[in-house]
């Protein structure tokens, strides 16, 4: 039927064999339950997709890049809802029943508050931040784990083909289509980022980002800028 939900979690990967396992493995009820995971490779090095394999309904090769995987994985899946899920982001237990009261929303797509995995009180504190933000703003980050109608997806012609912020500017062609909606139950995601380069410096570098993005600086710019961040952590 063309009501009946079906989801399908596409993940992007490159070079996550250290943790790609225990990822699938959190999503095997979803599977269970009649649902979809496509596993999107940009050619890794460390064996991620022999791994990934038994433990998702297909592996996909695509050029490197967020969004080139997130679109290749989007054009083959068979759901009509799409979930777009990061190698480092563990789904809510009641995952299922939120996005069905999606379903039977009225809006066109949503995403998950998020919260880190780190201990630390501070980074509640950031989490806290970061959700009230998008709630405020109606922009989504990857690590909330967008998910949106797939009807909704072709019709914008999915991701741009951005090196960066592809979706926040997904995002915001999305708010045209309806606000989002906003699942309280947190997606928990890996603090490792934040704790590499330093919760403060990681906070500043990624508003800086943003400002710059706002203020109409290409994404090829600021992807570069963020590699040199990274690389002098």
């Amino acid at each position: 039927m063309p009501d009946q939900f079906f989801l399908s979690v596409v993940m992007p990967v490159w070079n996550e064999a250290t943790g790609i396992e225990s990822t699938l493995e959190a999503l095997a009820p979803l599977r269970r339950a009649g649902h979809e995971v496509i596993v999107v490779d940009a050619g890794s090095d460390d064996g991620t997709a022999a791994l990934a394999r038994p433990l998702c309904e297909r592996v996909v090769d695509a050029e490197k890049g967020r969004a080139a995987q997130m679109n290749a994985g989007a054009t083959l899946a068979r759901g009509n809802i799409l979930l777009f899920l990061h190698a480092d982001t563990r789904l809510p237990s009641d995952a299922l029943p939120r996005l069905q009261a999606f379903m039977a929303s009225r809006r066109a797509w949503g995403r998950f508050d998020v919260r880190l995995s780190a201990q630390r009180p501070l980074f509640r504190v950031i989490a806290w931040f970061m959700n009230t933000r998008s709630r405020l703003t109606g922009i989504c980050t990857g690590d909330q784990a967008m998910f949106v109608r797939r009807d909704v997806f072709e019709a914008l012609g999915g991701f741009q083909p951005l090196p960066l912020m592809e979706d926040v500017e997904f995002s915001r062609r999305l708010r045209l289509a309806s606000r989002p909606f906003c699942v309280r139950s947190p997606v928990i995601t890996d603090s490792r980022r934040w704790e590499k380069l330093g919760p403060w410096r990681t906070i500043f570098l990624m508003w800086r980002l943003r400002w710059r993005y706002w203020r109409g600086e290409s994404p090829e710019s600021l992807a570069q800028a963020y590699r040199s961040d990274v690389r002098n952590a």
